[in-house]
């Protein structure tokens, strides 16, 4: 199965698992061992969308276990003979990095600030008083720190020992990623898959953005239920409602911003009162009571105030009932200084100014004082809407944001969306549920806009009238060949840069693109999507899009969509889902949560391999526990590879046929070894692959060497020279069947007798040899029985046997290997008798 080479160096006389990483790892960098190959054609290729982690602070034990998945996937296609295209990329724009960069840096982005070029942050930082800088400074710090990110992160993929082409990393705020971003965007407006529009959004008041649905996240909050009462006429009084009506609300801060009231239309209990009006309590507004199906008749009083906005519901209220705005929550997520129109100021000055919580305890204390609160708030826990990276529930306020249309408003997208769903094979495939689930639950279109610094660009200006005002319904688009571009430095074509904010002029688009905006091009951005074609088409689509289960909804839904709108193809053939990895406490692991483990310190404890191991014995799609047993299970396989490989070697060259029946049976048994791990492999099932190449290993070890250990130390026959043949043909397919497993192990030992890397070899092909796979399993059974008798009287392995008397129907399998089986187990007397049944194994002991 694999042809004999010198051997390029001598092995060592201890060999040792102990700096590995650093030996072959700068050895395949200086030798290219993964560089891509671009002279080869697309069906010779294998093309990875490599995820590009977050670079905000560490990697943990969640992004090896699923990174190494992808890496065994890549290293079995290479050995299968395709060209591997394998590029690594940062995420490093977006949210996360600016919060890390205020905390590190204690500092804070103020865009009204001019740039100041010589500005140095803090020597001792406090993230409590942050110093207010301009953009530019900002970002020129988010630049600094996630370079030094990045660079731990390589050294970490590197040690891991995956077998990316280092050559083709990209940064999702590099000049590649800005362009790719900035120029599909142009192309969804020009198609008029992009809008703007001014509408309820969903806002983060800490980072002062807007937020997507795919990155909301429900949580409990403790909050309380007010009964507060709503005045009504004379008119209604005098049909027998007495004088309020009472709603029952978690929310009465937003009291000032109440413009209905709803109950459901089969409510008998408030169907006199649908089409009158009634008066808030504390401000005298009159509001209309309203009927709409959404409205619960067995929440709290069956009757609910409309605020715009609290909740999601009072935005679909808003819109299907046509009512009028009245916002009284600012961006900053305190109530605004003036109050909305119809609104009695003296009132509301009571409020303005105030957190959310502030205005609460002040309204229940003026509700309270007016008779209005109707005895003491309930608490409850319910649950609330927040962004997954924030701290505080969301609110909703109107502003102006870009979207892509996604499916969320369009019936017939959605059915397109959902059906490129179907054309993707999903590994493991129940994790299609997850995709259908959301792209079937979209309520709106993907809100791209953010309202941050450190990002893509909008690519827009703005032209501003005579008075100052932009026209938002025209905007002012640069060329493709000009990207990337930053509206806030660049001039567009006609203007001049003293024009800038001046009536007359124009002014720039100020956000930032969504994060998920650049990342859902990652195979658009490292393929050279428009800027270099050759290879673009070389890769594109590509084969594998490896990811975690919880950025369904966002990565690979939001890049599905991108190459729908853009090139009508899926981005991609396949997709690996990984699990989570969970803490002692089945919790997800993860550095928000603060259960995160760095996995630098067991990769120096341990070894590599070992950690490897560890994440390859998880399936995709499934949840695993970080535990350091299997690590060390890691580690002792490892170790044996090197002990066995040495044996093996030692004996000398090889050089013979394989004749003996008990050396074809073991070749057999690894031919069928290679038959089903290739078939695990190709299923994306590496999990399967490595069990059934690990129990043959073993098998190999603990049975098969014990048997022809005597044999093989004499090599002045036939007999002899069958078992050196036979030994390292199979160590050659087994260091090749693990070393998408255990690259560092595998190569050590391969160097001792080949030339050239083992990841650079051919993966093993079926053997048709021939020899009885039934053979060795048996024979290995018998000399357990051996091993078991010297063991339980205590007896050395080497303690001599008087007789061992074997009968049943095999014996005709046990004679073909009569002879291995009494220098392995030190045997004086061999009967064997033909019978009927299962063997029957008598030792008689010295």
């Amino acid at each position: 199965m694999t042809k004999q080479r010198p051997r390029p160096a001598p092995m060592p006389e201890k060999p040792t698992l102990d700096g590995l990483e650093a030996v072959w790892v700068a050895r395949w960098e200086a030798e290219g061992t993964y560089r891509f190959d671009r002279s080869r054609t697309r069906d010779e290729i294998y093309s990875i969308d490599t995820p590009p982690p977050t670079v905000s602070g560490s990697l943990h034990v969640g992004h090896v276990f699923s990174y190494t998945h992808t890496d065994t996937i890549a290293r079995f296609q290479r050995m299968r003979g395709r060209e591997i295209f394998y590029p690594m990329g940062w995420d490093d724009n977006g949210l996360p990095t600016e919060r890390r960069v205020q905390n590190h840096f204690g500092v804070r982005c103020d865009p009204s600030i001019a740039y100041d070029p010589s500005f140095e942050p803090p020597a001792t930082p406090d993230a409590r008083r942050q110093v207010p800088i301009s953009r530019r400074n900002f970002i020129e710090l988010c630049e600094r720190l996630t370079v030094e990110d990045e660079k731990a992160f390589e050294e970490l993929w590197r040690r891991l020992g995956l077998s990316v082409d280092w050559s083709l990393t990209y940064a999702t705020i590099g000049d590649a990623a800005r362009a790719a971003s900035q120029r599909a965007f142009l192309r969804n407006l020009a198609r008029g898959e992009a809008y703007v529009s001014e509408a309820p959004t969903l806002w983060d008041v800490t980072f002062r953005t807007a937020v997507a649905q795919a990155e909301l996240e429900d949580r409990e909050w403790p909050g309380a239920f007010h009964r507060v009462g709503f005045t009504l006429s004379q008119e209604q009084r005098a049909r027998g409602f007495g004088d309020r009506v009472w709603i029952e609300t978690t929310r009465p801060e937003l009291m000032p911003a109440c413009v209905a009231l709803v109950a459901h239309p089969d409510d008998e209990r408030y169907r006199p009162l649908f089409g009158t009006t009634v008066k808030t309590p504390l401000f005298g507004v009159e509001v209309p009571v309203l009927a709409h199906h959404l409205a619960e008749p067995d929440k709290g009083s069956g009757i609910a105030m409309i605020c715009t906005f609290g909740d999601v519901t009072d935005v679909i209220w808003w819109r299907e009932l046509n009512l009028p705005t009245r916002a009284v929550i600012g961006w900053d997520g305190r109530l605004l200084p003036e109050a909305p129109a119809g609104v009695p100021a003296e009132p509301y000055a009571e409020l303005a100014g105030k957190t959310v919580h502030g205005a609460r305890e002040r309204i229940v204390e003026l509700l309270r004082g007016s008779g209005d609160l109707e005895g003491e708030p309930r608490p409850v826990k319910r649950a609330v809407k927040f962004y997954e990276n924030g701290d505080r529930p969301l609110e909703i306020v109107s502003t102006r944001q870009w979207h892509i249309r996604n499916g969320g408003r369009d019936r017939a997208l959605r059915d397109a969306l959902l059906s490129r769903g179907e054309e993707i094979s999903w590994h493991p495939p129940h994790m299609k549920v997850r995709y259908d689930n959301w792209v079937e639950g979209l309520a709106g279109d993907w809100l791209i806009s953010r309202q941050r610094f450190f990002g893509v660009p909008i690519p827009v200006w703005y032209p501003l009238d005579d008075g100052g005002e932009p026209g938002y319904s025209s905007p002012i688009l640069p060329e493709e060949s000009t990207l990337p571009m930053d509206p806030s430095s660049d001039v567009p074509p006609g203007y001049t840069e003293d024009q800038r904010g001046k009536p007359g002029g124009f002014a720039a688009d100020p956000d930032v693109m969504d994060t998920w905006a650049t990342s859902s091009l990652s195979p658009q951005i490292v393929g050279g999507w428009e800027r270099d074609n050759d290879l673009f088409e070389r890769v594109y689509p590509m084969d594998l899009r490896p990811q975690g289960q919880d950025i369904i909804r966002t990565w690979l839904f939001a890049t599905v969509a991108r190459s729908h709108l853009e090139h009508g193809v899926l981005p991609w053939k396949h997709t690996a889902i990984s699990g989570w990895i969970l803490d002692p406490d089945r919790k997800k692991m993860s550095k928000s949560k603060g259960n995160a483990i760095t996995p630098m310190g067991l990769l120096q404890e341990y070894g590599s391999d070992a950690v490897r191991y560890w994440a390859v014995s998880g399936r995709l799609g499934t949840d695993a526990t970080f535990d350091t047993g299997q690590i060390k299970i890691g580690r002792r396989l490892a170790i044996k590879i090197l002990n066995a490989s040495r044996f093996v070697l030692n004996l000398g060259e090889d050089g013979g046929e394989v004749t003996e029946p008990i050396d074809l049976s073991m070749l057999a048994r690894l031919s069928e070894v290679v038959g089903e791990a290739t078939e695990a492999f190709e299923a994306y099932d590496h999990t399967r692959a490595l069990e059934r190449i690990e129990r043959f290993f073993w098998e190999f070890c603990d049975d098969y060497l014990e048997l022809v250990k005597t044999r093989a130390y004499d090599d002045t026959d036939g007999p002899a020279r069958s078992a050196h043949a036979a030994l390292r043909e199979a160590l050659g397919v087994m260091l090749r069947l693990l070393a998408p497993f255990l690259p560092f192990v595998t190569e050590e030992v391969w160097s001792w007798w080949h030339e050239g890397p083992v990841h650079r070899e051919a993966w093993p092909t079926p053997s048709a040899r021939g020899g009885d796979p039934e053979l060795l399993p048996v024979v290995a059974a018998v000399l357990g029985r051996v091993r078991k008798a010297k063991s339980d009287a205590r007896l050395s392995m080497r303690a001599e046997v008087a007789r061992l008397t074997v009968t049943g129907a095999q014996v005709d399998l046990v004679r073909q290997a009569q002879d291995d089986l009494c220098g392995a187990g030190v045997i004086e007397e061999f009967v064997l008798r033909p019978g009927e049944g299962e063997l029957l194994v008598e030792v008689t002991l010295a």
